[in-house]
């Protein structure tokens, strides 16, 4: 009589489950807290350089919660608080800016929601002590209370029929409003301490559309928009846990 063994079929299966299962369980959840430190750097009317004013950076500091989307996305709520400042004062070329002489600071509150991905789609199994790129665009809205200040300016240069001059009295009847759009879009870096801790450390600019961030356009140069950007570092903490199956050892 011939006995046909169902044992390894039923092992085979088996195994199968507990691969697929242990490599679906490594992160049971799809939720993800952090915060984060850094700096708020200026960029506009009241700085000679491109890449915005170093000599007025400013404390930034930022929480977040995201959901996981998928392995290579994630959405992610951002709050950002911190302030920007510029001033004319700190920049010696070109010489006319130590006569101008405008200055401004403002507080920032930015909340944002942004997509996130995670180029090497590392989201559901991500190895300790590995590295991982990111990049990031959304859209938001920021809280500003600009505050300019135009009284130190040498009339003696700029008179009024000078383009500050005649400019500033546009710009002072011109409404600041506190509320502005922004649309944040950076790259980051993320380095797993463990299964639930990593560390990031990320780049991000937001785009304005608005001269007025700084509270001077027809006084300063009203063809360009102001904007801002961050450097900040920081840490995320993963809910879940590892695989939870806790498949037996088969012996046949």
């Amino acid at each position: 009589m011939i006995v046909v063994s169902h044992t390894r079929p039923c092992v085979f299966v088996l195994l199968s489950f507990c691969y697929l299962s242990g490599s679906a369980q490594i992160n049971t959840s799809k939720y993800e807290i952090g915060i984060k430190a850094g700096t708020f750097i200026y960029q506009g009317d009241l700085v000679p350089s491109d890449a915005g004013s170093y000599k007025t950076v400013r404390p930034q500091f930022g929480i977040f919660a995201s959901r996981l989307l998928s392995s290579s996305f994630a959405f992610r709520l951002n709050f950002d608080a911190g302030s920007v400042s510029g001033d004319d004062a700190k920049y010696s070329h070109p010489s006319w800016r130590q006569d101008r002489n405008f200055r401004f600071s403002s507080p920032i509150y930015e909340l944002s929601a942004q997509l996130v991905w995670d180029i090497l789609a590392r989201n559901y199994n991500r190895p300790v002590k590995s590295l991982s790129p990111y990049v990031f665009v959304g859209v938001g809205v920021s809280y500003v209370d600009v505050k300019r200040d135009w009284s130190r300016m040498n009339t003696d240069v700029f008179t009024p029929e000078s383009e500050a001059q005649s400019g500033l009295a546009t710009d002072i009847a011109t409404t600041i409003h506190h509320g502005l759009a922004v649309f944040p879009a950076g790259i980051g870096l993320r380095y797993a301490l463990t299964q639930k801790i990593s560390l990031i450390g990320e780049s991000s600019y937001r785009f304005v559309p608005t001269d007025y961030l700084d509270g001077f356009s027809y006084s300063a140069n009203p063809s360009r928009n102001d904007h801002y950007y961050s450097h900040s570092v920081g840490a995320v903490y993963s809910f879940g846990k590892k695989n939870s199956w806790d498949c037996p050892v088969v012996k046949y």
